[in-house]
């Protein structure tokens, strides 16, 4: 099944300021999911954040935050108790997942998404634990639970669909 821009909505889990810092290569997710977040506003796909306890840790760091359409404050892990699926677009039925921690929210709210009858995707370059085992074993879980794993690129193309899309040298220089 192949990722379409006009079906996808991007949600980006907790890339918060504080919790940041101890992720596992906490640099390189801020970059994929920024960079995630700039390709949907490009192609108009809606961008909706999450922070969990944003009093304590933090908001999302500042390149995300501007970039949601909307953010969701919440306390459980899992997103969907909080408000989230109230917040996604209708007529949107695929989910492309980035952020932290893999783990624990981001895979509490995606498997909440497959329950909710969502079709999810998980970026793996745009998530983060933060040690690398959490990781690799939620990533492990998801697909063993139906959600797709996928990269930045994947996402990119497959949105775009064909090398003639209006945005395709600009999201090519973004990912290169």
């Amino acid at each position: 099944m192949m990722m379409k821009a006009e079906q996808s909505t991007l949600l980006l889990i907790d890339v918060q300021e504080k919790l940041m810092p101890a992720i596992s290569q906490g640099a390189e997710v801020i970059d994929r999911c920024t960079t995630l977040a700039i390709i949907a506003g490009l192609l108009e796909v809606p961008v909706i954040g999450t922070e969990q306890l944003p009093e304590k840790l933090g908001t999302n760091v500042e390149s995300i935050r501007e970039l949601c359409n909307t953010t969701v404050g919440k306390t459980h892990f899992d997103a969907c108790p909080d408000g989230l699926i109230k917040e996604l677009p209708e007529g949107r039925q695929h989910i492309i997942v980035g952020g932290c921690e893999t783990h624990v929210c981001m895979l509490q709210t995606a498997l909440s998404l497959l329950d909710a009858g969502y079709k999810v995707w998980v970026v793996a370059d745009a998530t983060g634990s933060r040690n690398d085992l959490d990781r690799d074993v939620a990533l492990d879980r998801l697909h063993q639970s139906g959600a797709r794993i996928v990269t930045t690129e994947m996402v990119a193309f497959e949105w775009m669909g064909h090398c003639k899309h209006p945005h395709f040298r600009d999201i090519q220089e973004l990912i290169k």
